[in-house]
């Protein structure tokens, strides 16, 4: 089967090439230069884990950033309070990627991390990223419908263009979230992104699969397993990235106990 567009068939997860995901392409259509969606997210990103964690007794604290693929900045949002970050990821390609990456990453992740030290949270830190990246983040292999099998492992967690971003079946969109909030302890803060109004995207020459939602498929997904938490429309740009609407983000904390979680 030839994949095209997301609204000629419903393409199910198992269905798309990641086998073939070409995260170079990937990184040099997004990522090459800081775009002011990112910026904004990051900005988000800051207020909201540098403010939980500055407020926190620490004890040992676990990230994960679910299907990470080729970006690094959601990993460096929680790198600086974490003990370790899981960079868990399905695809090959992007697993050597970010193999590659963990000694020394590429210079253009440089203002993605100059962004995050805009908050005094950040900034007040005595690290050499590289460093504490190095030290820190850890590449897993895996599939986020397996996630299952590791109950609420870590206490903090990122999950950036995904659950939307690697199935047009409503349904794996919904269980992706699940399975993503499923991973965290109660309590812990989380941030996650979407992509509004997608149908499908391109990586190179490939095609790959979206589900097309809004800010109320994403707090719907979310309700069940989130305890406060905040949904935010981010506007499109033009000329930044093609075939979405804008961006969603969502972050706050998972309810405090699993006594608060209904059956789904």
């Amino acid at each position: 089967m030839t994949l095209r567009s997301s609204g000629d068939v419903q393409v199910q997860n198992a269905d798309a090439p990641w086998d073939s995901f070409d995260p170079i392409a990937y990184v040099d259509h997004n990522y090459r230069d800081l775009q002011a969606e990112d910026a904004e997210i990051l900005n988000i990103l800051r207020e909201h884990f540098g403010g939980h964690f500055r407020n926190q007794g620490l004890g040992p604290v676990y990230g994960i950033d679910v299907g990470a693929g080729a970006n690094l900045y959601p990993a460096f949002s929680m790198m600086p309070w974490a003990d370790e970050v899981t960079l868990f990821e399905r695809s090959p390609g992007n697993v050597r990627y970010l193999e590659d990456q963990l000694d020394s990453y590429d210079d253009a992740w440089n203002p993605f991390w100059d962004a995050l030290r805009e908050h005094e949270a950040y900034a007040s830190l005595d690290f050499d990223p590289r460093e504490r990246f190095r030290k820190v983040a850890k590449v897993e292999q895996g599939s986020i419908f397996d996630l299952e099998r590791f109950g609420g492992r870590w206490s903090v967690g990122t999950m950036f263009f995904v659950a939307e971003s690697m199935t047009s079946d409503p349904g794996e969109f919904a269980l992706g979230v699940e399975r993503f909030m499923g991973a965290l302890a109660p309590g812990a803060p989380f941030a996650a992104a979407f992509m509004e109004g997608s149908e499908g995207y391109h990586v190179g020459d490939l095609f790959f699969p979206a589900c097309k939602v809004g800010k109320t498929d994403v707090r719907k997904s979310l309700e069940p397993f989130a305890g406060d938490f905040e949904v935010q429309r981010l506007k499109a740009r033009p000329g930044v990235r093609a075939g979405y609407t804008g961006m969603i983000l969502a972050h706050g904390w998972r309810k405090n106990t699993d006594a608060e979680i209904p059956a789904v």
